[in-house]
């Protein structure tokens, strides 16, 4: 065939492929099974798709080439905010939620999830893995829309911090904490034998298969707590980096990334043996920037690969905050198509709601995002341009939050990011944050200075954990210690795939 009727062909079946969703209402109420797959930690470097050359991840990649992407995608710094922020469709602060501990990881009681919303509306909602929004009975997402919650407590697998945030007491083998962990099932506490990740997407692949025997529309949160600290992996994982000379820590943290693409590998697989793969939209995200930054390899310092970034996790910058976001709905969503519009994932919450034809009630939280129902339809759709707000939070309990206003703070809009009000990026022309350009911008310094203290001065009330007291117990230990006084813990069977 001549190059000249290829490209014919090839422009007939993309505007055959945009036509499918181009009417303005074809999504809404379409009401598709979810998958929100959210790993911790992981950053834009830390998939070969973008660049790095020591990783292997060729499910991730090949699904990314397959999706639409959000290239402008951000969420928050760190682990708790970003959560807090997905769950409400509004910034972390306004939930409470301006730390990952001591009791500030709560999401207000006041706050109403999208989970419940698709819950009210027939959907079956599944949590598999990390919550970090609180393990006091009131806040763990059984009482949050879930109806279905396999997971570990606090912030991580083994973690213990003064208040509530501890997970269940190590294992036997405190070296290990990723394997043969203690998990909270519903409303048992569970023995499992295993590498966590391999767990948690068993559990969610057996409850997905149980929804789609029973033609239950779902929503599934796989949200691994993979690869964040300590740096464990089966050792089949780490053997290739070990052999190419890496040091323990990075064999760790590029072998956990291996084993969520071979997961993930298998989520797909499993789609598509169940024919589910058509009436599903599946996300691949991450919780906040890269958070490995540096390794040893052959015993020298070795800066690992960051596509760019010059910060990760817990940073203002650019590194901090933008993630990878790719969508996958075959046969509704385009493939292979880039929306460069700013997005962030407070704006997951009408989008889901939308989706699954959920009423949003007046009397809740006001929604500071929108929903990507109108760039899903059409990835050219026009898009206001928008600010949105970033800060790391995390100051001394009991400071006063003003001293802490400006501090790792940003505003971004689609062309500009002012840091810590004072430094300006023109991220169009500089997406890497190389050049501050506010002595040359003053008038856009001001304009964002401006936007960003009222913001402030709206979000300052709606900190409500601010003056909350350490709790004298740790809930998820005390389930564990009701537990073993009754026997031994029930070992959880692993469902047949």
């Amino acid at each position: 065939m001549k190059t000249s009727n290829i490209l014919i062909l090839m422009t007939v079946i993309a505007a055959v492929n945009f036509a499918h969703i181009a009417s303005a209402e074809s999504l809404k109420g379409s009401r598709p099974n979810i998958i929100l797959v959210m790993t911790d930690d992981q950053g834009m470097g830390d998939l070969s798709v973008m660049g790095n050359q020591v990783l292997q991840t060729p499910n991730i990649d090949a699904f990314s080439q397959r999706s639409t992407r959000f290239n402008d995608f951000h969420v928050s710094p760190t682990c708790a905010p970003t959560r807090a922020a997905l769950m409400s469709g509004r910034h972390e602060f306004r939930n409470g939620v301006t730390h990952t501990i001591r009791e500030r990881e709560r999401m207000a009681l006041s706050t109403t999830t999208f989970a419940q919303l698709l819950q009210q509306s027939g959907y079956q909602t599944g949590l598999f893995g990390k919550w970090h929004l609180g393990d006091e009975q009131q806040y763990l997402p059984q009482n949050r829309g879930f109806s279905e919650v396999f997971m570990h407590g606090a912030g991580g697998i083994g973690q213990s911090f003064p208040g509530s945030g501890a997970d269940f007491p190590p294992n036997q083998n405190k070296e290990n904490k990723y394997f043969d962990n203690v998990i909270l099932h519903n409303d048992t506490v569970v023995q499992t034998k295993g590498f966590c990740t391999d767990v948690f997407f068993q559990a969610a692949l057996g409850w997905i298969k149980q929804q789609h025997d029973a033609k239950q529309p779902f929503f599934a949160y796989i949200s691994t707590n993979a690869p964040h600290g300590p740096m464990l992996a089966p050792e089949k994982y780490k053997q290739r980096f070990k052999d190419m000379g890496w040091d323990d820590k990075t064999q760790g943290r590029y072998g956990m990334i291996e084993n969520i693409d071979d997961n993930f590998g298998l989520l797909m697989q499993k789609l598509q043996q169940w024919q589910l793969i058509e009436d599903t939209l599946v996300i691949f995200m991450t919780d906040n920037g890269q958070a490995g930054r540096n390794g040893k390899l052959n015993g020298k310092n070795k800066k690992m690969h960051m596509a760019g970034f010059k910060t990760g996790k817990g940073s203002a910058y650019e590194g901090g905050t933008h993630v990878p976001a790719f969508w996958r709905w075959p046969g509704v969503l385009a493939e292979n198509v880039d929306i460069n519009a700013l997005t962030a994932h407070i704006d997951l919450f009408k989008t889901f709601t939308e989706l699954a034809g959920a009423k949003i009630p007046n009397n809740i939280q006001q929604i500071d995002g929108r929903s990507l129902l109108p760039l899903l339809e059409n990835p050219k759709s026009d898009w206001p341009d928008r600010e949105i707000f970033v800060h790391k939070g995390r100051w001394a309990s009991g400071s006063n939050v003003e001293h802490s206003k400006y501090k790792k703070s940003a505003v971004r809009t689609q062309r500009w990011r002012l840091v810590n009000n004072s430094e300006l990026y023109d991220i169009n022309n500089d997406p890497f944050e190389d050049t501050d350009v506010a002595k040359k911008y003053p008038e856009v310094v001001q304009q964002l200075r401006t936007k960003y203290d009222s913001w402030w001065q709206q979000t300052v009330p709606l900190m409500v954990n601010e003056d909350a007291p350490l709790l004298d117990h740790q809930p998820f230990v005390e389930l564990y210690e009701k537990a073993i006084a009754g026997g031994p813990l029930p070992l959880w069977q692993p469902p047949k795939l």
